[in-house]
């Protein structure tokens, strides 16, 4: 049998089993629920070039290794063009060949993939040698999986310059002067004085080595986590377009089944997700849960979900019940435990950094709303929270102030829950509404007839609840006339203008800190300069920064009001730490691991501060028990925006 037929039959049983491997496993993304994912396709394709290809969140200074797999990806790009040409070479001799091609073209190409070649095995043994003697601790580092498929990388290195280096020595490559590469490899055979038929021998067995090692590489693919190679890409494309600052939808009907308790009760689009995930632990690395030892990893979170899918999805195709739990009391393969579901502060970290566009907190939400419907199971401390939501507490029965009035008041001060309740978050309140007096402007509360806006019930997965809050809610701002809405709480603002844009509310929504420094831009407030607050540091709310980009504002109202630019922590902006109330969790004891708001205020000690200043009631309480832990609350003050603001009110100057 010829070398060519030889080759035909291996390579085609090789391309059979991969497209059945890859048909096997994509067909079960198709049992996930329906998720419009092909929308406005141009700024879909843009994220592809701009995440996928461009590794937007891959380099990064946070993850110099980031490099190494920027070069790795770019390798596995041009050589793919190489690889491609080499199999259909080894079909068809006769046919095609890069020495088929014009001299310039064909030399330049042969430059490229020596070039290439050096660096992609460069790349394998930086991260072979990373795994083994520099392992992060985010990651499992070394395991098979990793070293089965670096390893074939470089054996295809190998073997390319072996070829190429032979085939040098042995007088066959016209294009040898154009391979640095494989001309060294070349004078070190010839340095040996080998015969011209140990060469001959030599090319051939590099060639084969080469084409196993590449049809072997292929068939592990969709067996690996480095399915992510065939996934990560079209994830990109898939993402979403807007920022993930909300949930899901679920559809209320007679026996309606809500969240997802099976894999199958998840979209397609996580399902797909679990596939593109490169286990790269950026995820776990920034999460607040997994660095103060709770239950959860949003990393197998997803791992968990993509071998439920594979050992349950077949059975759900044939209607069939699973016999993997989706739920567990705790972690296994396949399982995700109760405590990792509650123990997420939803802070979006995990989403952030991200490079593949994986979706987290929304699966999790999803989890969580299958306990709290479908099986009544949730912290203990929940069921007096869930009654008091059920029975639409009056949230500001106490307040004293005017009341807004349709047709004459501009602006609704939407309070929340925190600023009406708590002691010192009404201070915040008071705060905000001399400003917006001292500013002129035309507002006005609900009082005793305002609602919570159900953030809490959302996140903690109490969809049913939230969904008939969100509906009241909103007709009472349409009979009301309320058309722009000022908030104090990211936690508000965020469910007002994200969550509440799902029934089709039409509402303008303000957070204070955006407002306030308009209102100074426009010379409409008038502020004293320098005041005195000694350092001021200032901590990013997860809701107000990562989930609605608002970042600059409230720097730069520290800044006009005290003359000089907060200081950051360690962790700031889209990176910034959760205070540990996200989530829901601000209603749930937190008895394991260390508590998140004592890491966050650690980190903030560590500037010295004077001043810690922070645009959130939720992150206020947070603070101030974490300082009272540390006996640094007689040292250094917490304060909401909105007070230093007043503080500076030119009449208070």
């Amino acid at each position: 049998m010829s070398n060519v037929a030889l080759f035909a039959i291996i390579f085609s049983i090789a391309v059979i089993f991969f497209a059945w491997s890859c048909y096997s496993r994509f067909r079960l993304v198709l049992i996930g629920k329906a998720d419009n994912r092909f929308n406005e396709i141009g700024k879909r394709i843009w994220n592809m070039l701009f995440f996928a290809f461009g590794q937007r969140k891959v380099v990064t200074r946070s993850y110099p290794f980031g490099l190494n797999h920027f070069i790795f990806f770019w390798c596995f790009l041009t050589l793919l063009i190489a690889n491609t040409e080499f199999l259909l070479h080894g079909l068809f001799p006769e046919y095609i060949s890069l020495s088929l091609l014009p001299l310039g073209l064909h030399y330049a190409l042969a430059f490229i993939f020596d070039i290439v070649s050096l660096f992609a095995l460069l790349a394998a043994l930086v991260a072979i040698g990373r795994r083994l003697f520099f392992p992060p601790k985010y990651i499992d580092a070394r395991t098979r999986d990793s070293f089965a498929v670096l390893g074939l990388v470089a054996i295809l290195m190998i073997a390319f310059f072996g070829m190429h280096g032979s085939e040098i020595a042995h007088g066959l490559e016209r294009a040898a002067p154009f391979m640095p590469v494989s001309n060294l490899v070349a004078s070190m055979l010839l340095g040996l004085k080998l015969p011209l038929i140990t060469l001959a021998y030599l090319v051939f067995g590099f060639w084969w080595v080469h084409a196993l090692a590449l049809l072997s590489f292929l068939d592990y693919l969709p067996y690996s986590k480095h399915i992510h190679i065939l996934t990560s890409i079209p994830n990109c494309f898939f993402k979403n377009l807007e920022k993930v600052n909300t949930q899901p939808r679920e559809e209320f009907k007679k026996d309606s089944v809500f969240g997802a308790g099976q894999v199958d009760r998840f979209r397609w689009k996580d399902l797909f997700d679990s596939y593109s995930c490169t286990e790269c632990g950026r995820c776990s690395h920034n999460c607040p849960a997994t660095n103060t030892d709770k239950p959860l990893n949003p990393r197998l979170v997803v791992h968990h979900i993509k071998v439920n899918l594979l050992h349950n999805g077949p059975l759900l195709e044939k209607k069939k019940k699973p016999t993997m739990p989706l739920i567990g009391s705790n972690d296994g393969q396949g399982t995700v435990s109760e405590g990792a579901i509650w123990s997420c502060t939803t802070c979006g970290a995990c989403m952030e950094v991200c490079p593949v566009s994986i979706e987290h907190v929304p699966k999790i939400i999803s989890l969580r709303r299958h306990l709290v419907e479908m099986e009544a199971k949730f912290p203990e401390e929940l069921l007096s929270f869930f009654n008091n939501m059920e029975t639409r507490s009056n949230w500001a029965a106490d307040r004293n102030v005017k009341p807004f009035e349709k047709g004459k008041t501009e602006y609704l001060f939407y309070v929340g829950c925190a600023g009406s309740l708590n002691s010192r978050s009404k201070r915040n309140t008071m705060a905000v509404a001399r400003i917006l007096d001292a500013a002129g402007i035309s507002w006005g509360i609900l009082g005793k007839d305002e609602m919570c806006c159900g953030d809490s019930l959302r996140r903690l997965g109490n969809e049913f609840v939230f969904d008939r809050m969100a509906r009241e809610n909103i007709k009472q701002f349409q009979d009301s006339g309320i058309k722009k809405i000022i908030t104090q709480c990211p936690h508000c603002y965020n469910t007002l203008k994200n969550d509440y844009r799902q029934y089709g509310a039409n509402i303008e929504v303000f957070h204070h800190t955006t407002f306030i420094n308009q209102l100074i831009k426009e010379d409409k407030l008038i502020v004293g300069k320098n005041l005195r607050l000694g350092k001021v540091v200032f901590h990013d709310s997860c809701y107000l920064g990562r989930y609605n980009a608002i970042y600059r504002e409230p720097r730069e109202i520290i800044e006009t009001v005290t003359g000089q630019a907060p200081a950051e922590m360690g962790r700031h902006h889209d990176k910034s730490f959760c205070c540990g109330a996200g989530g829901g969790r601000m209603w749930i004891e937190e008895n394991l691991g260390t508590r998140i708001n004592l890491e966050r205020v650690g980190e903030a000690l560590k500037e010295n501060p004077d001043t810690i200043c922070v645009c959130c009631p939720y992150c206020m309480l947070m603070f101030e028990d974490g300082l009272r832990d540390k006996n640094a609350s007689d040292k250094v003050k917490i304060l909401e925006l909105s007070e230093i603001v007043a503080g500076a009110l030119k009449s208070d100057t």
